[in-house]
């Protein structure tokens, strides 16, 4: 169903919303149409990405990522809980059964992907982060060459000059409730953010039941003239109930249904993640610039399923150095970054079927283990401007990755332990763009690579997988950016094709139990396009619509699995089409509005396309104000509503679901139906 947004705006009641702001209303009116591209960007030379900020975060649900990053063409985030996000880009990462593979996540610069690649959105608050940058593909060589690209998160920046403290609070349905208070100091040489964050809702289903805390420090001071200072503290504590997913039938008759096997477990996740990073940053002179952090992390899981009782830590630690300078009139990067991780898990049984309905219970141990693991880049880019307009760069990345698993609950049996090094592999990428008076025209051609999981590296018994291989592809892509009618409409078009060999599958051999193979071959190609149109209908009343569209042509070229043969299928997990729409109203007295449409075509379910999830339509809408009660003293009302026309969807799906004993196939997380929340911000400026 497409509804037009003016059909919106007839039905949408009148609600407040703000954002805070030292500054007056007006002044701040014209920072908030400011385009993305004044956006600081951290890709290197010539390597196009695409970046969201704060703008785009306040026109969404506190607690709502996944539409925001959803906005970004090409990237995708099928979120099944507020625990449960996978982010694909440009169909890479579709196949996993959960959370977020094969790209690279950074955290103020630092590297937050673990040793078998895996990387964890929901550790961070939305309301801390001030942009969200991703590099689509394996072009961004000093972030790792990985096929998914890489996703840059960055925290809030201070005020210059400025002491605030800044408390937002939100309300909303499925009681839920968040809070974020932030204390922020900055003057000249050294500059300090506090925050402290808690969120806790019912959820929309049965044993959704999220609560959250957490705290995030972030420092900067000189040391002196060239040299200065970053300490990073984020800290997250949470505990979320989990409803996994339906089957069709569920889906239709009551979304809000739990799993009855997980809800008769009560089951539920508890994690506790630390990331703690120093970094020092030192001005050799105007033409050579240093950055080198260290850093740890240390996550504590506790997980018990219907089946068993996972328990597992993982401590992390690690360095990265990044150069940047120039040349003549050349510029160029070069750096290393070592991670290294030390991961235990054991597995228990779950008697919850024993446990008088009083949920999971743990029982004797079935597995022990341990996994030593190392993942080591090297990088280099140099960019070179043949003249005014036309400008190249060469990237190379090399990585080596070594995984050591130790069996400790069957040490006495032959293959209980076994080491996996990978050959280092050299990935080079070259990009060229040439300058026009309005916009560029760039090409890059880059090969990427992917590691297996851990669950793609064990066999059906809990051992290394000898034969499982690196995924490897070539991806070719070619775009524009445009800035027309005095820089009022921004346009981005790019299409591009990657081709994946020894693609991995994760086949399903029982109950959330997976084991790894290379099966062929995959290729992804599409088209993105990105419009943004800023305009003033008087001196009072501004119009931001904006459009994104992406077409995943993503087929399986080579796919043979035992007796079937998928070649030539469309890639499994991946819409076709998806279309995010929208439209921002600003007026100078502080009233706002933004209403925002979002088109997902319907999903292959199976590799055999035997299934698919339907296509769905969900608008949502946010209105408020914002005032100064005083020189010191800024307020901010908001209200909105998410999926206004109470579509039923699924907002992720689990592919190649099985029906165990019969039952139907369990394809679907249900996405929330219609909505209410609404906060207030409140901002003291010393």
């Amino acid at each position: 169903m497409r509804v037009p947004f003016a059909f919106i705006c007839l039905l949408f009641p009148v609600f407040l919303i703000a954002q805070i702001s030292p500054k007056d209303s007006i002044t701040r009116l014209e920072e908030v149409i400011l385009t993305q591209e004044s956006i600081p960007k951290k890709a290197t030379g010539i390597t196009v990405s695409s970046t969201i900020s704060t703008q785009t975060f306040e026109r969404f649900n506190p607690t709502d990522i996944p539409s925001a990053m959803n906005q970004i063409s090409g990237v995708y985030i099928l979120s099944g809980a507020i625990n449960t996000n996978r982010i694909t880009v440009r169909g890479i990462g579709a196949r996993i059964p959960y959370g977020t593979n094969k790209l690279r996540m950074y955290f103020n610069g630092i590297p937050v992907t673990n040793g078998t690649g895996s990387s964890t959105i929901e550790a961070y608050d939305f309301e801390n982060l001030g942009s969200v940058e991703v590099i689509k593909g394996p072009k961004g060589t000093s972030f790792g060459s990985n096929l998914g690209g890489a996703i840059l998160l960055d925290t809030k920046p201070s005020v210059e000059d400025e002491t605030q403290l800044l408390n937002s609070f939100s309300v909303g349905s499925y009681n839920m409730l968040k809070d974020n208070l932030t204390f922020s100091y900055s003057e000249k040489d050294f500059k300090l953010s506090l925050s402290y964050n808690h969120l806790e809702t019912d959820g929309y289903r049965q044993n959704s039941q999220f609560n959250r805390d957490g705290i995030l420090l972030n420092s900067q001071f000189k040391t002196g003239k060239k040299s200065s200072i970053a300490v990073l503290v984020n800290y997250i504590d949470y505990t979320a109930h989990i409803a996994s997913s339906i089957n069709q039938t569920d889906l239709e008759e009551d979304p809000t249904r739990a799993a009855s096997n997980w809800l008769a477990a009560q089951g539920y996740e508890a994690n506790k993640y630390l990331l703690t990073g120093l970094s020092h940053t030192y001005q050799f002179s105007e033409k050579l610039e240093n950055t080198t952090s260290i850093f740890y992390t240390n996550l504590d899981h506790y997980e018990p399923r219907p089946f068993n009782i996972l328990d597992e830590y993982t401590n992390g630690f690690g360095l990265r150095t990044h150069f940047a300078g120039n040349w003549g009139k050349s510029q160029f990067t070069f750096g290393g970054e070592l991670y290294k991780d030390e991961y235990h898990w054991g597995t228990f049984e779950n008697l919850y079927q024993e446990n008088n309905g009083n949920g999971s219970l743990q029982g004797d141990p079935l597995s022990t283990n341990k996994e030593f693991r190392r993942q080591f880049n090297l990088f280099g880019t140099f960019t070179y401007p043949f003249n005014s307009k036309l400008s190249a760069q060469l990237g190379l990345n090399l990585n080596k990755t070594f995984y050591d698993f130790r069996d400790l609950f069957n040490q006495d049996e032959n293959n209980a332990s076994a080491e996996r090094d990978f050959d280092a592999i050299l990935l080079p990428n070259l990009g060229l763009n040439y300058q026009l008076e309005n916009g560029k025209i760039y090409a890059n051609i880059s090969k990427g690579f992917s590691n297996p999981s851990l669950e793609e590296t064990l066999t059906p018994d809990g051992i290394i997988n000898p034969d499982v291989a690196q995924e490897t592809g070539i991806n070719y892509e070619l775009g524009s950016e445009w800035f027309l009618f005095q820089k009022r409409l921004s346009t981005n078009v790019t299409v591009y094709r990657m081709d994946v060999k020894n693609l991995l599958v994760a086949q399903r051999v029982g109950e959330d139990q997976y084991i790894g193979r290379n099966a062929g071959k995959t290729r992804h190609q599409g088209l993105e396009l990105d419009l943004q149109y800023r305009g003033k209908l008087s001196r009072t009343l501004i119009l931001t619509p904006y459009f994104s569209y992406t077409l995943n042509d993503h087929n399986f070229v080579d796919f043979v699995d035992g007796d079937n043969d998928y070649s030539g299928n469309p890639l499994t997990g991946v819409p076709k089409h998806r279309l995010n729409s929208g439209l921002d109203v600003q007026h100078t007295n502080g009233l706002q509005l933004n209403l925002n449409h979002q088109f997902v075509d319907k999903i292959p379910l199976t590799d055999a396309n035997s299934a698919y999830s339907d296509a769905f339509n969900v608008l949502h809408a946010k209105l408020g104000y914002r005032t100064s009660l005083s020189q010191h003293i800024n307020v901010g009302l908001n209200a909105g509503i998410n999926n206004i026309f109470d579509s039923n969807y699924a907002q992720s799906v689990l592919i190649n679901a099985v029906g165990f004993g019969g039952a139907q196939p369990r394809y679907f997380y249900p996405g929330n139906g219609r909505n209410y929340f609404g906060g207030v911000k409140l901002n003291y400026v010393f």
